[in-house]
């Protein structure tokens, strides 16, 4: 789990495509001085497992899936990409709570300028769309934002100074992919409603099951 406040960026020194994955190499010799084999790391919001660590530089492996529905795999050596550890129980929550696992790609389509200030309209997938609600948190590449407006299959971000220069939006170009987590309560809430209403919305129309069919299944089950 993590909040989506980025600690610093990384360096891609080798991004090797293995057998039904990839190999990376992230170069950030201050990042990794408390970190262990097996914990876990955002690497562009992206949820990955720490295997090795080699001269300042850790190591991580990319599952096929992840390659298919991240930008993870466009990244090449020269690559910057933004770092979060794990959160601790005991730390302050000053983004929203980051799962790092992505719903889906989307693209920068504006960056302006606005006073101090830059605005970033983003174009979303329908299945990112579906949990992003205006005043609400969503995570671009890992980074905690807070959505500013919502229309046209998009959506609208006002970035602060401080968060673009420590992360790797002040780099994207108009049309750059990016990965995106939507607030995972909206995921949660979609589902109870669904189940409530006795529509499944993730299921085979012919599979579905209501809330009631389940409690009845549960309580014949019981009784036997």
């Amino acid at each position: 789990m993590f909040t989506g406040i980025i600690e610093c960026e990384g360096i891609i020194t080798r991004a090797e495509r293995v057998s039904g994955g990839m190999r990376l190499e992230v170069y950030a010799p201050e990042f990794g001085r408390d970190m262990a084999i097996g914990d876990s790391i955002a690497v562009d919001g992206v949820c990955l497992t720490v295997v090795k660590f080699i001269r300042g530089a850790f190591l991580t492996d990319v599952s096929g899936e992840t390659l298919e529905r991240t930008t993870v795999g466009s990244l090449r050596q020269g690559s910057k990409v933004n770092l979060e550890r794990a959160l601790r129980l005991s730390d302050r929550l000053g983004g929203h709570l980051v799962s790092g696992h992505i719903d889906g790609v989307g693209t920068i389509q504006i960056k302006q300028p606005n006073g101090r200030f830059t605005v970033y309209q983003i174009q979303a997938p329908p299945e990112v769309m579906t949990y992003v609600v205006e005043k609400g948190s969503i995570a671009v590449d890992g980074i905690s934002l807070t959505v500013a407006r919502v229309g046209g299959g998009g959506f609208t971000v006002a970035v602060i100074p401080q968060t673009e220069a420590i992360t790797t939006l002040k780099d994207k170009p108009i049309g750059a992919a990016v990965n995106l987590e939507a607030d995972m309560l909206g995921k949660y809430v979609k589902r109870f409603v669904a189940l409530y209403s006795g529509v499944e919305d993730d299921a085979p129309a012919a599979g579905r099951r209501g809330l009631g069919d389940m409690l009845r299944e549960f309580t014949e089950g019981r009784d036997r």
